[in-house]
């Protein structure tokens, strides 16, 4: 799988809310600020099927669309490019960074040190 646009990640995003979506069902399921036509989002999800990121179930009609990549490994890859390419690898300078320049609730932050005790870092 090659690094996903912008637009991949949001038809993605849209599949992976329900189970073999219809072209209509999709098109709903994008983000209204997009404002993609169907043949838009068409394009797109055939693009995305030579890609292995879509599987069009052609034998349903109307056809049915589903995301043939897992959310967690599409984020995982995301994350190591982010790592690899702004710190260097540094996964601590990473976290200093968003825990820095963002809030978080006291719940995140006592899961972040359970996280933490756990890996006994």
């Amino acid at each position: 799988m090659g690094k996903l646009t912008e637009g991949e990640w949001a038809v993605l995003n849209a599949l992976w809310t329900g189970d073999r979506l219809t072209l209509g069902e999709v098109t709903a399921a994008l983000d209204p600020a997009l404002r993609w036509r169907r043949n838009t989002v068409l394009t797109y999800l055939t693009r995305m099927e030579g890609k292995g990121l879509v599987t069009i179930h052609r034998q349903e009609e109307p056809h049915r669309y589903a995301a043939a990549v897992i959310r967690e490994a599409c984020a995982r890859q995301e994350r190591s490019r982010l790592l690899d390419r702004v710190y260097q690898g540094a996964a601590g300078d990473l976290i200093a960074a968003f825990l820095k320049e963002s809030s978080i609730s006291p719940e995140e932050r006592d899961r972040l040190r359970k996280l933490l005790d756990d890996m006994e870092v």
